[in-house]
């Protein structure tokens, strides 16, 4: 029986040793809950990508990174833009490296063909009668090799990209979990171990096509408003392991989390901040510089708010809560 109050992984997709040398050596402070790690175990179980949606700052993207680390696995992530096209995530070719090659070696020596440092890279000799030298695997064409496990592979705001893009991922994002290099007289890319796909969306074009969606386990990541002390703990039971950095008190945790939390459910932002921002402002209230009743003042409705530029992003809020 699978325990869904934690992320699990099948005993043939495991890592040998525990733990795949290519995953995150660091802990990631996340707090995912009961709903959020059945939704993680049951994209691991169906072989589904995970479609993730929210409000910035919610945690969206942490997830790969804490899944590739509690489940010991490699992680790829793959930041999408307006100019980013399905392939690009299998693999890119350098027809234009290889055509510098071709003339180099035409015209000069073998010896000097192929060498990298007219491109501001590091010295490497190729062939350019290979084309597969002047491949170079992205994320997902990188998860599709691993052979030992599944990698966890994060597509962060898919909806950055052309309408089509998310259609041409079904392509490769199902059976048989393969794709074709075409510039290469090569067999294909086919994955041993199909990996876990977590995929980010802001809505910022709104609905992704209807097609995909059925393709996706979906979930919803509701700002934390009642988990903020236990996120602040686990932010900084990390961050005292790496830089002996001790936590808040406790009163200016609670005091802090009370005013970001009126202020944010107030409803009348334009931007609300995230749990990324609220991060930044206990940080800044407790050593940024040394404040005379702090705690106090953030008990105070009245009183002016500490550090706005922390929170607020945008002019309206800004002139709404700074300058009050």
């Amino acid at each position: 029986m699978t325990d869904m109050s934690k992320l699990t992984l099948p005993a043939d997709r495991r890592p040998p040793r525990g733990r795949h040398p290519k995953a995150p050596k660091t802990p990631e402070p996340y707090v995912a809950t009961d709903e959020l790690t059945t939704a993680v175990n049951l994209a691991i179980y169906l072989r589904r990508p995970l479609l993730l949606e929210g409000d910035a700052g919610c945690g969206k993207s942490r997830l790969a990174r804490y899944a590739a680390y509690e489940l010991g696995l490699p992680l790829y992530e793959w930041s999408v833009r307006s100019t980013s096209r399905a392939k690009d995530g299998l693999y890119t070719y350098d027809s234009i490296l290889r055509l510098h090659d071709v003339q180099l070696q035409r015209h000069g020596s073998q010896e000097t063909g192929g060498d990298d440092r007219e491109f501001g890279r590091k010295a490497t000799k190729r062939d350019p009668e290979s084309p597969m030298e002047y491949v170079t695997f992205g994320a997902l064409g990188k998860a599709f090799k691993e052979e030992d496990c599944p990698a966890v592979v994060l597509i962060d705001e898919i909806d950055k990209a052309d309408i089509d893009f998310p259609n041409d991922l079904l392509t490769v994002l199902d059976d048989p979990w393969k794709f074709e290099i075409h510039e290469a007289d090569e067999p294909p890319v086919q994955a041993k171990h199909p990996p876990i796909v977590i995929i980010t969306s802001n809505k910022e074009k709104g609905n992704l096509p209807a097609p995909f969606l059925r393709r996706c386990i979906y979930y919803y990541i509701e700002f934390p408003s009642d988990r903020l002390k236990e996120i602040v703990d686990a932010h900084y039971a990390a961050r005292a392991k790496e830089e002996k950095i001790a936590a808040p008190p406790g009163d200016l945790v609670e005091a802090a989390s009370e005013r970001f939390l009126r202020i944010r459910d107030k409803g009348d932002l334009y931007k609300k901040p995230g749990t990324s921002e609220f991060l930044d402002w206990l940080e800044a209230l407790r050593g940024f510089r040394e404040l005379k009743d702090v705690v106090q003042l953030l008990r105070d409705p009245d009183a002016k708010l500490i550090y706005p530029e922390l929170l607020f992003k945008l002019r309206a809020d800004w002139q709404r809560y700074a300058r009050a």
